[in-house]
């Protein structure tokens, strides 16, 4: 499983672990994705989303239709 949130488009960001004596080494700051299962209304099925914990707030915010509306405007699969 990438890690990739199919809501928000988040992706891991790079960067360096640091150690005591200041060695850098790289590392890779991965989002917190949860696989979902959602049902929506006006598809009326459930669909199964990989969306970070961020994206599972903004879900309950602005609605799951929304959402899927916005992820299939994009031209993803849902």
């Amino acid at each position: 499983m990438s890690a990739y949130c199919q809501v928000l488009g988040t992706v891991p960001g790079f960067g360096h672990s640091i150690s005591h004596s200041h060695r850098r080494t790289k590392r890779r700051f991965d989002p917190n994705i949860q696989r979902k299962r959602y049902y929506v209304p006006t598809l009326g099925r459930h669909v199964t989303l990989q969306v970070s914990a961020r994206g599972i707030k903004t879900i309950d915010k602005v609605g799951i239709d929304v959402v899927v509306a916005r992820i299939l405007a994009r031209g993803e699969k849902v």
